[in-house]
């Protein structure tokens, strides 16, 4: 079984081993195209509007500047503990195998394009929707180094859980699976589902750490169904789809 997970907005602030290697990173066929982010980010992040370029929020530009300014010689720590938003913070892997967690989870990120729990780099700030000057819209740039890069069909069950943006740049071989969160209410008797955010997040976060946890090996889609349901969760297959259902 394969995790696909998104980055999280927010991250560890600080790191505390040796500067980045582009070369130690895992899926080296990345790299060219991680060059070209990292200078065109590292070059847009001095401009004079780069909050507006990047996309940051006034309140957080400040901090997510000085991050991406000194990413070459910032001290890097493992994506393990850089991601620290809602979705990892469910995810919790400090109560995880190590090492089972390192094997079974990709990360991608609009800066990195995809990395493995074990790679290690600094802080950043860099959403994959971002149109970076002079590389362009990051989604397509990074589609054609996925494609070629990423690792094809090996017959494990893929589960991803990315959201739009980052599914957009590497479609999973089959067998997978995309997990959806839906929140079931009754309206005058009838059943509605409405699709949430922060609790979609956290829901694919302890959906992965209990899979990983358990020891879980599904192979097919009925089989990912039923481990999810033995797990307590509410679910049901929708063609390439896994719906989780929150109660309300």
């Amino acid at each position: 079984m394969h995790i696909l997970l998104p980055p999280s907005e927010k991250k560890a602030t600080d790191g505390d081993g040796p500067p980045l290697d582009l070369a130690s990173l895992s899926h080296p066929g990345l790299t060219p195209v991680r060059k070209r982010v990292l200078a065109a980010l590292t070059k847009a992040s001095r401009r004079r509007n780069a909050a507006q370029v990047l996309g940051f929020p006034a309140g957080q530009a400040d901090a997510a500047l000085a991050h991406d300014r000194a990413l070459r010689e910032a001290p890097t720590l493992p994506v393990a503990r850089l991601y620290t938003g809602v979705l990892y913070d469910n995810l919790d892997l400090a109560d995880l195998d190590a090492t089972a967690a390192a094997e079974q989870i990709t990360v991608f990120s609009g800066l990195w394009g995809a990395l493995r729990l074990t790679d290690r780099v600094p802080p950043y700030r860099l959403a994959m929707a971002v149109s970076l000057p002079p590389v362009g819209r990051l989604s397509a740039l990074w589609r054609p180094a996925m494609r070629t890069a990423m690792p094809g069909p090996d017959g494990d069950l893929v589960v991803d859980m990315r959201s739009g943006p980052y599914a957009a740049v590497w479609k999973a071989p089959a067998p997978a699976v995309a997990v959806r969160v839906f929140r079931e209410q009754v309206v005058d008797g009838v059943p509605r589902r409405t699709v949430v955010s922060h609790m979609a997040k956290a829901t694919r976060g302890r959906i992965a750490h209990d899979l990983i946890k358990a020891g879980a090996t599904p192979r097919t889609p009925n089989e990912l169904l039923k481990a999810v349901s033995d797990l307590g969760h509410t679910a049901e297959l929708d063609g390439a789809h896994l719906d989780v259902v929150l109660p309300d």
